[in-house]
C-alpha cells in the first residue's frame, strides 16, 4: 500500500493545478525531438539565463514550467507517470525526498552523483544536490557591531531581541530550516524556539529580500535570510553601501545550516538522454561557475567556487545531516500552524 499523500503537498496541488490553466503546458517531445521537458521551482529570472546557454550548447529546445517547489512537487504527484515532466529543478531537499519517497524519482547514475560532495546529495541516489545556501543572520551594522550579534539562532528569544527578528515562514527555506532544526535538535526544542519567538514579539515578512530591506533600512535589527540575498544585493549598489551585515552561524550546529537545491530526473525518464545531459551540465564548470557568479550561491561540488568575498564552506561547516530527512515538510508545516506562525 502507498503511503498516505502529504498534507502539505495535498494543500498546493489545488495552486498548482490553477497555475496550469494559466500558463502554456510543456507538452511531451516527439519521439525524433532532441527536446526537454523541465518543472522548475527555481525562479525564471534566476535559472533562465542558464537554461537558454544549455540550449544555445547543446541543440536541446527545453520546454519549462515555472512554480514554487511545492507546488511543482504537488502537480508531479497528481500526474504521477503520466507526467510530461522529465527533470525537477528544486529549491529544497524537501519537494525532491517528497517525490522520491513515493518513487516517482530515478537512480541517479554514478558519474552524475560522484560529481557532487556526498553530504549535499540524497542517500538513495534519486537526486542530486546543484548548489549551497547558507542560512545566516543578518544585522543592522550602523547599530550593532558582530559581536553583539549571536552564533545561534536560540539566542533570538532573549528579550534584548523583542520585536527586532524578522523571519518569512511561509518561505521554503525557512521552513526547510526549521525541519532540520526538528531533525537535528528534537520537536520539543525546535517547538520551543519557535513559541520564543512568538511571544518576543518576532516580525513576519513575506520572503527574505523583505527582510534584508528592512534590516538594510534600520526597520528591525535582526533577521533569518539566506546568504545569497545579500550578495546579490552588494553586487548592486556596492558592499561599502549596505547597512545590512552577515553574521554566520557556530560551525557544526543548525544555526550554521547549508541547505541545498536538486534536481532529479523523473522515473519515467530515467535513461533519456537529453535529461541525463542536461543534468550533467549543471554540474559542469560552466553550469557550477553560472550559479556562483551569478546567483551567488555555493557549488557544492569538492573544491568548487564560492561566491566572491564570501566564506568557504568548509569554513562555514554545516551540521551533519542527512537531507532525506527533510522530507517531512508535512510535520514542518504542522507545527508553524499549531505555535500560530502559519
Amino acid at each position: 500500500m502507498r503511503s498516505p499523500r502529504p498534507r502539505f503537498l495535498l494543500v498546493a496541488i489545488t495552486a498548482s493545478l490553477i497555475l496550469a490553466g494559466c500558463t502554456t503546458s510543456p507538452v511531451a517531445p516527439e519521439p525524433d525531438d532532441r527536446s526537454l521537458v523541465v518543472y522548475s521551482g527555481r525562479d525564471e529570472e534566476l535559472v533562465g539565463p542558464l537554461l537558454d546557454a544549455f540550449e544555445a550548447e547543446s541543440g536541446i529546445t527545453i520546454k519549462v514550467r515555472y512554480a514554487n517547489s511545492i507546488e511543482m512537487a504537488a502537480q508531479l504527484l497528481e500526474e504521477g507517470d503520466r507526467t510530461p515532466a522529465q527533470v525537477f529543478l528544486s529549491q529544497e531537499p524537501g519537494a525532491l525526498g517528497a517525490l522520491s519517497a513515493e518513487g516517482l524519482l530515478a537512480e541517479l547514475p554514478d558519474d552524475i552523483l560522484d560529481t557532487v560532495d556526498p553530504q549535499y546529495s540524497s542517500t538513495d541516489g534519486t537526486w542530486v544536490g546543484l548548489t549551497g545556501r547558507a542560512r545566516v543572520i543578518a544585522y543592522d551594522g550602523e547599530e550593532l557591531t558582530e559581536d553583539e550579534v549571536p552564533t545561534t539562532v536560540f539566542d533570538l528569544t532573549d528579550p534584548q531581541w523583542r520585536g527586532q527578528v524578522g523571519i518569512a515562514p511561509t518561505n521554503a527555506s525557512f521552513q526547510s530550516f526549521v525541519t532540520a532544526l526538528r531533525v537535528l535538535e528534537g520537536e520539543d526544542t525546535a517547538e520551543a524556539w519557535l513559541r520564543g519567538l512568538v511571544a518576543n514579539d518576532v516580525q513576519i515578512f513575506p520572503r527574505n529580500g523583505a527582510i534584508l530591506e528592512a534590516v538594510n533600512t534600520g526597520v528591525i535589527d535582526v533577521g533569518l535570510i539566506n546568504h545569497y540575498y545579500w550578495f546579490q544585493q552588494a553586487a548592486e549598489v556596492g558592499a561599502q553601501n549596505m547597512r545590512a551585515q552577515l553574521r554566520y552561524g557556530e560551525p557544526g550546529t543548525a544555526s550554521a545550516l547549508v541547505n541545498v537545491t536538486g534536481a532529479g530526473i523523473l522515473t519515467p525518464s530515467a535513461d533519456n538522454a537529453e535529461a541525463l545531459e542536461f543534468v550533467r551540465y549543471l554540474l559542469s564548470v560552466e553550469g557550477q561557475d553560472y550559479f556562483v557568479s551569478q546567483t551567488t550561491e555555493y557549488s557544492v561540488i569538492p573544491g568548487g567556487p564560492a561566491p566572491a568575498d564570501a566564506p568557504a564552506l568548509d569554513d562555514i561547516r554545516g551540521p551533519e545531516l542527512d537531507y532525506a530527512d527533510l522530507a517531512d515538510l508535512d510535520g514542518t508545516i504542522a507545527l508553524l500552524e499549531k505555535v500560530g506562525l502559519l
